[in-house]
């Protein structure tokens, strides 16, 4: 029966990253503007996690200050995925999901400095890596240059949440804060447009086409997604975890191209830096793994 349960769970964590893949996907699907989208996004993922909570009967009680962290944490995932998305729309999904891969390095860079813990002499020389082959996607079209920076933003983002949520994930349910964190993110941009001047009849307006990948993208890519990835855990170690995630750029990479072809194909030297910048971080799962 165990082995049945850490099949079935690896079966499961592999379609979770592939619905992730999908996540850029439709974000370029979806016509809104990445600031929308993102308030979207997150309005309806916290109303599914929320019912989620209401379902499960989990409470939501936890110290002020700790819901505060949280919900300040939202506002780091929020630009994320905003910047995540602008990436998308101002070059494609690609260019976005290769350099958003970089975020294993960045945590590397992190780590240490937030953990206070020696810098690992690997990391470096995967560090170096990785911007290698950031420099080869960098030499493939000048005009992908705003995506690659949005992109690269969004990784760094993606890290330091990684970072903030691993002091925090062991000691409280990671449903509780998954809410307190994307219902921050829906605060802060509600906030933002606000004072933009950006909530208008029209900016309430979806089309039936947004509205249905919407749905998708709060329910299945989001909340669902969430949820699941905490229950394989309990039967995969996290180096496995972690090995199968790093599978999201292609999955997404080969998705982009099944549903917009042309617009997705890009020159060889592309694939051979985004190569680089994957096989980097998968080896620098291989050695961690060997150290432990």
């Amino acid at each position: 029966m165990p082995n049945d349960k850490n099949l079935n769970s690896y079966l499961l964590l592999h379609l979770i990253v592939f619905i992730w893949g999908f996540t850029a996907v439709l974000g370029a699907l979806i016509s809104l503007e990445a600031l929308s989208l993102v308030w979207y996004r997150m309005l309806f993922a916290s109303v599914f996690i929320y019912a989620y909570i209401l379902f499960k009967k989990i409470p939501l009680q936890l110290p002020l200050r700790t819901i505060m962290i949280f919900l300040l944490a939202g506002l780091v995932i929020a630009m994320h995925w905003y910047t995540f998305f602008a990436a998308i729309k101002v070059s494609n999904i690609s260019v976005t999901l290769a350099c958003l891969s970089t975020g294993a390095f960045f945590t590397s860079i992190l780590e240490p400095i937030f953990y206070k813990r020696k810098i690992i002499p690997y990391e470096v020389v995967f560090g170096l890596f990785v911007i290698i082959g950031l420099y080869i996607i960098f030499n493939v079209k000048g005009n992908y240059i705003e995506g690659i920076i949005l992109a690269l933003t969004s990784a760094f983002l993606s890290a330091s949440f990684s970072i903030i949520n691993g002091k925090f994930a062991k000691k409280y349910d990671p449903t509780v804060i998954s809410f307190y964190e994307i219902f921050g993110g829906v605060i802060f941009f509600s906030i933002f447009i606000l004072f933009k001047g950006a909530f208008s009849v029209e900016f309430f307006q979806l089309t039936l086409n947004d509205f249905i990948w919407m749905l998708v993208l709060s329910s299945i890519c989001t909340a669902y997604a969430f949820i699941a990835s905490v229950g394989v855990m309990k039967y995969l170690s996290p180096y496995t975890v972690m090995l199968t995630i790093n599978l999201e750029p292609i999955y997404g990479i080969i998705l982009a191209l099944i549903v917009f072809n042309e617009k997705e194909k890009m020159s060889p030297q592309f694939y051979i830096g985004a190569f680089i910048i994957l096989a980097t971080v998968i080896l620098n799962g291989v050695f961690k793994n060997r150290n432990k």
